[in-house]
């Protein structure tokens, strides 16, 4: 069974690696050199951010 496509951006998962601090091992390594800790603390952050702009959206 294959992988399927990612809900995430390239651009978004950049950005939080550089947010979180591990954009330079994203440059060196690529997307596979970063620790599963890393992965995780992005899945956690993107889910904080779509968490918040729905809270945002229905304040309004």
């Amino acid at each position: 069974m294959g992988r399927r496509g990612g809900m995430m951006s390239e651009k978004m998962k950049y950005e939080l690696a550089k947010d979180l601090g591990f954009s330079d091992t994203v440059d060196r390594e690529g997307w596979g050199g970063i620790r599963a800790k890393d992965a995780g603390n992005m899945v956690k952050r993107a889910i904080q951010i779509a968490e918040q702009q729905l809270a945002d959206k229905y304040r309004r």
